[in-house]
């Protein structure tokens, strides 16, 4: 009598089929949502008049809209949308990657001392009064640097364990905000020190396309790389050792997801302030989604997490005329979805 064999393929399809369906429909969702967030907002604009101003740097059409509607989606909406899109793509790609390569769901981008290292910088920047492009190069230079520094540190210490490179990096980052401290207290407090507030606090009004497209090529850079060693990534939850007999060069590719993570999320401290909870919250509603496998949660992350700030950002800014900042938004949203989160996992952690 023939025994009946199981497929071993046969579980797989669906779930595959449901994690392409998922992202697929993520994309979808953002790019939709994005061109809506064009339409949305106190000033009104006809979709036709937003198409015509959209392309009419590329194509020669008939000028039918005012200087106003001009003023408001190119130099106003379309950099915002485009910011929110990077910042939370960025936040929540980095925040997987560094959970998937710790193997903790508790870190956060912000771990190695990359967010307080570019807060350091920025206040340096405004303090200096160096100007927009100089608030954003030293932002990145201190939080580079800041990472080096824990990187430095724990090989210092003669241990190079992870355990050790985050409490290196939780050194540097206590060492950063006592910096951070001294320069709000030097600083002036009717100009400097409320600008240094606020860009604590995170916020998306005033980028100027200008930013974006300085900041995009090197997060493009970021992201390309995380996502084509994304597999290797995965490999490195199964332990050092059995990563290695598999053939990753661990070294490598924990030093490479460290590097652009960080860059990710340096550069976009750069362009909004500090945003927190994205990084942490939005890689574990996507493992809910599509499970953890780190090939799908990372570039799952990334659309989620651009999607999410997309719609807060679009949100804020439509049903209120005050300039909120977003970290406080994303706060009451955040704390919440995580605890839900928590909840629904208890049994695994």
């Amino acid at each position: 009598m023939r025994l009946a064999t199981k497929n071993p393929r046969t579980k797989e399809r669906p779930s595959a089929t449901k994690g392409k369906a998922i992202f697929l429909g993520a994309v979808a969702a953002t790019v939709l949502l994005a061109v809506a967030a064009l339409f949305v907002g106190k000033y009104d604009v006809d979709a036709l008049s937003v198409f015509r101003i959209l392309v009419s740097p590329f194509v020669d059409v008939d000028t039918t809209w005012s200087s106003g509607m001009e003023t408001v989606i190119l130099q106003i909406r379309l950099p915002r949308v485009l910011a929110a899109l990077m910042v939370g793509g960025a936040l929540s790609l980095s925040g997987a990657s560094y959970q998937s390569v710790f193997n903790n769901p508790l870190v956060a981008p912000d771990l190695l001392g990359a967010t307080s290292g570019a807060c350091v910088g920025a206040a340096l920047g405004i303090i200096a009064h160096a100007g927009a492009i100089g608030i954003q190069l030293l932002a990145l230079s201190c939080g580079l640097l800041a990472v080096f520094a824990a990187k430095m540190l724990s090989q210092i210490l003669g241990d190079r364990s992870t355990l050790i490179l985050v409490l290196s990096g939780i050194v540097v980052s206590g060492f950063a905000m006592s910096l951070l401290g001294l320069i709000k207290y030097g600083a002036d407090p009717e100009s400097e020190l409320t600008e240094i507030v606020y860009w604590q606090l995170g916020s998306l009004s005033g980028v100027e396309m200008q930013t974006v497209l300085a900041t995009l090529p090197g997060m493009l850079l970021a992201v390309i790389c995380l996502l084509l060693i994304r597999w290797r990534i995965g490999l490195l939850g199964l332990g050092d050792k059995q990563a290695g007999t598999l053939g990753v060069n661990v070294k490598a590719i924990r030093n490479l997801t460290i590097l652009s993570s960080t860059l990710l999320t340096a550069l976009a401290v750069c362009i909004s302030g500090t945003i927190g909870w994205i990084g942490l919250v939005i890689p574990h509603l996507c493992r809910l989604l599509v499970g953890a496998d780190t090939a799908k949660v990372l570039p799952l992350s990334l659309v989620v997490g651009a999607l999410f700030l997309l719609v807060t950002d679009t949100i804020t800014r439509t049903i209120t005329t005050a300039i909120l900042p977003l970290s406080v938004i994303i706060g009451f949203i955040g704390t919440p979805l995580f605890a839900w989160l928590i909840f629904r996992q208890r049994h695994s952690l």
